[in-house]
């Protein structure tokens, strides 16, 4: 790839190892497998190590891993599927307010269409949800709680085993949206008392279009998606065999250099952000300093506009973003920073940087070169222009 890379948050890069892996699934075993002859039953024969892979990895059992499209799916099925599965018990809905739209517009439209009620639990500036507020939300007719593991666009960290705990001696099935989390952070899912989790392969550099969704065994839930009997009638469709065996892959390597390379990343962002706050004055971090992931640095630049240090770090060769890539064409700011406080001007005034394994201290430091330039700049022409 040519130029700087610092937006793994939106994607990261398939690894040659899960390339290699996926490859025989592309070219000579293609069949359907569903069907019964030698070829499909290899394809069969692949999904299944994959999903004892991803067991293993998550600590869960094999029969609790449900093959999807990836998090926006995981996510829609997980929501609905409880929902409606438990709309006999309660009606009420819990969320948090810097959830992933995948989740809150899935939790809202559960409330506009299908009669449920939400509420959805404010977070203050830090970006970390309070366990406190999410026991003061919940009710006795409360069957799901949603809240993700760590933030798409800040990376703060929440306490999910406390909230996990939490919800389940309410008697509320709780589901954890893992989509960043997971290659960062350790899941096991044998000790954690969550229901519902959700992984997307293209976050930990696996392919596109290819997801988990963890259904512990036992949950009250529904399937959201009919046809024919594949992943035990929990999810219809020919299965995406080499997208299945490349997240099995991503994850289990991910799982092997995941503290070596998590120490690498935080030493470097914490380095790009000291060097940015003397550098730039007004340099602004939004979300907890020290709970967020090792890769993600999310800041503000008073008196300059996002769009324009995107353009401008483009134009030299620099990939970041200003939020969520899934709403990069949006001109509002982002939900998750008014969601936290954050005043308008500096909300629009936000960088993400999120760094990833082939970023280099020399990639950094030309970055922080042309953020520095291009900061000034943009503020001079401000200041012109008032």
């Amino acid at each position: 790839m040519q130029g700087i890379y610092l937006d793994h948050a939106a994607t990261t890069p398939i690894r040659p190892e899960v390339r290699q892996a996926m490859e025989p699934y592309l070219a000579d075993i293609y069949a359907n497998a569903s069907s019964i002859y030698r070829q499909a039953q290899q394809a069969r024969a692949a999904i299944d190590a994959a999903r004892d892979t991803v067991a293993a990895c998550l600590r869960a059992r094999p029969s609790e891993v449900v093959f999807t499209s990836g998090g926006t799916e995981s996510d829609n099925a997980a929501l609905r599927g409880a929902a409606f599965a438990g709309q006999e018990r309660g009606r009420h809905l819990v969320t948090t307010a810097i959830e992933h739209h995948a989740v809150l517009h899935t939790m809202e439209d559960l409330a506009a269409r299908y009669g449920f009620e939400l509420s959805v639990v404010k977070v203050p500036r830090d970006g970390i949800v309070r366990v406190s507020d999410i026991a003061d939300a919940l009710r006795p007719d409360t069957v799901l709680v949603s809240v993700m593991w760590a933030n798409n666009e800040i990376g703060t960290i929440q306490p999910i085993a406390e909230i996990a705990s939490l919800v389940r001696n309410a008697g509320a099935v709780f589901h954890v949206d893992a989509v960043q989390a997971a290659g960062a952070i350790p899941i096991d899912l044998s000790t954690l008392p969550v229901d519902l989790l959700s992984l997307s392969a293209h976050k930990f550099y696996g392919p596109k279009g290819s997801g988990v969704l963890f259904v512990r065994d036992g949950t009250p839930w529904w399937p959201t998606q009919s046809g024919g009997a594949q992943e035990r009638e929990r999810r219809a469709g020919t299965e995406n065999v080499a997208g299945i065996v490349g997240l099995a892959r991503a994850l289990e390597l991910a799982q092997v250099d995941r503290d070596e390379e998590s120490e690498r990343l935080s030493q470097l962002r914490d380095f790009v952000l000291t060097d940015l706050e003397r550098r730039i004055e007004g340099t602004v971090v939004n979300g907890d300093r020290e709970r967020r992931l090792p890769n993600n640095l999310n800041v503000s630049f008073d008196g300059v506009h996002g769009e324009s240090l995107l353009v401008g770090l483009d134009l030299a060769g620099i990939m970041a973003s200003s939020g969520s890539a899934c709403t990069s064409g949006s001109l509002e700011p982002s939900h998750v920073l008014q969601a936290i406080g954050v005043p308008r001007d500096l909300a629009q005034a936000s960088l993400r940087l999120t760094l990833g394994r082939c970023t280099t201290r020399g990639e950094a430091e030309t970055a922080l070169d042309v953020l520095d330039g291009l900061v000034r700049r943009l503020r001079s022409v401000s200041l012109a222009h008032a």
